[in-house]
């Protein structure tokens, strides 16, 4: 009887271990489709916009309906597992922030775009979009002008 309270509680304490661990930014990891424009202004602002949004689970090709009684199950949520819930969305919604940045500074790197670094002018995240638009530290060149256009 000891025995199986005892793995009782060591499994309880597993799964509660396993909820708890941190989100890792790459679980967006194929999950999202991104977007970099350029704009160049006269002869020395370099501008650019970088966008991202998760892709749905149908363009993943995933069947994401949850049958009637799970949906009408979450609305009878104690506020312990709901005050869970939240902080776990509080949880994905920085690691997206995260990703997202991440994203940002390849497509970057790769397009050799600001290459001296960047001024950010906003930023918004939300759950399933994030859009980070900035201005290069460098002026324009014409090189720049000839790869980006204007």
């Amino acid at each position: 009887m000891m025995l199986r309270q005892s793995l009782i509680v060591i499994a309880l304490a597993s799964l509660c271990a396993c909820s708890a661990s941190p989100v890792d930014p790459q679980e967006f990891a194929g999950r999202y489709k991104d977007r970099f424009s350029t704009q160049i202004k006269g002869k020395d602002i370099k501008l650019f916009t970088y966008r991202a949004s998760l892709a749905t689970s149908s363009q993943r090709g995933i069947d994401d309906d949850l049958p009637h009684n799970q949906r009408i199950s979450r609305k009878k949520q104690d506020a312990s597992s709901y005050r869970r819930e939240q902080a776990r969305k509080q949880e994905m919604l920085e690691a997206w922030g995260e990703h997202v940045e991440v994203g940002l500074v390849k497509t970057l790197a790769m397009t050799g775009y600001c290459q001296t670094g960047y001024i950010e002018l906003s930023r918004y995240v939300t759950s399933d979009r994030a859009e980070i638009r900035g201005e290069c530290n460098e002026g324009a060149t014409e090189a720049d002008i000839e790869k980006f256009g204007r």
